[in-house]
């Protein structure tokens, strides 16, 4: 039996945080050796923040990387945006394998990423280092990785949602995507979730449309790879906010190129992804929905040939706290130290 890995938590009192503390003590091979915070609010006992978690005797401590260092074989970045690249280079730099949950290595680009993020990137040197880490495009990559630049939920399952069919080349036609997606309101943190539940639920309701999420240039990034175009790809894109906690869907249209029949687009992607333990293609007729995936790690995909209008219809489901974050984490922290893939997901 291998050897378990050290692991630590930076950001211990987020969703994602909390996601990866549950599934980390349960993993066979990983042993939790250090949470921290980066303010003094976050320092105090464990079962202070979550009662589920008494049991565990460990404590939320202040920020040291000197003790991440000499403590930790892994260290997730469980932090907002644009608070990672201040915090991973040192740990880098000490050879210590960094996973972040933020977007602040997403994108290749610094200048696009100061633009969306207002903010000077000042760990840009590390950009070209990071691993884009979405398993199923970017496996073995991932294999030799130091830092994983974990992808965002709306972009897994857009990406995913996409892949076969893009990088077939010649069946749509990449520049007219359109997307139409829901995400529970955990994909907004703690903090915006909890005013939700306090002052709107049940509502649902679009936000940032027009191109105005985040998210948009990390998934571009990725289509526009994926489809092996010269021109950057810009696709409409539009999130929801469904009132639920936890769970996200999304819905991809794409013009055909041509005649294709449902049943032949469904058996590339069931080709595609016929080894991937992650992802399950659904057979004709059937289409996902997000009961069918929260709280697990995969992502279900159906589809649909629209023959009247002349588009192929991928609907894409998650869980946004997993697949589309902790969970899709720890899938890279395997991949990276040599583990099944599955193992503490399952």
């Amino acid at each position: 039996m291998k050897q378990k890995i050290r692991a630590g938590i930076i950001g211990i009192t987020g969703y994602t945080g909390e996601e990866l503390l549950k599934i980390l003590v349960r993993h066979p091979h990983a042993s939790v050796t250090a949470l921290q915070g980066r303010s003094a609010a976050e320092v105090r006992s464990l079962k202070d923040i979550y009662a589920h978690f008494a049991d565990l005797k460990l404590s939320c401590e202040g920020l040291d990387i000197a003790r991440l260092v000499s403590s930790c074989d892994v260290v997730f970045l469980a932090l907002p945006h644009t608070v990672s690249f201040e915090i991973a280079p040192a740990l880098v730099s000490a050879g210590v394998k960094v996973i972040d949950l933020s977007a602040d290595f997403r994108i290749s680009d610094k200048k696009t990423y100061e633009q969306w993020y207002a903010k000077f990137h000042t760990a840009h040197d590390l950009l070209s280092l990071a691993v884009y880490g979405l398993p199923e495009l970017y496996r073995k990559k991932l294999v030799a990785a130091t830092l994983v630049a974990n992808p965002g939920c709306y972009p897994t399952s857009v990406i995913l949602g996409c892949l076969p069919v893009l990088s077939a080349g010649g069946i749509v036609d990449a520049a007219s995507i359109i997307v139409d997606a829901k995400s529970g309101i955990s994909g907004a943190g703690r903090k915006t979730a909890a005013a939700y539940f306090e002052t709107e639920h049940p509502n649902f309701r679009p936000y940032n449309i027009a191109g105005g999420h985040r998210h948009l240039p990390e998934i571009e990034q990725e289509l526009t790879a994926l489809a092996g175009s010269s021109v950057p790809l810009k696709i409409t894109f539009t999130p929801h906010i469904m009132p639920i906690e936890r769970g996200m869907i999304s819905t991809i249209y794409m013009n055909l190129k041509g005649a294709h029949s449902t049943a032949d687009i469904l058996a590339l992607y069931k080709k595609k992804y016929a080894a991937e333990p992650f992802v399950r293609v659904l057979d004709e007729g059937q289409l996902p929905a997000v009961k069918n995936v929260a709280n697990t790690n995969y992502c279900e995909i159906g589809l649909k040939v629209d023959e009247r209008a002349g588009r192929l219809v991928v609907i894409s489901a998650i869980d946004n706290l997993l697949k589309g974050a902790s969970g899709q984490a720890v899938q890279n922290m395997n991949i990276m130290f040599g583990f099944d893939e599955k193992e503490g997901l399952d």
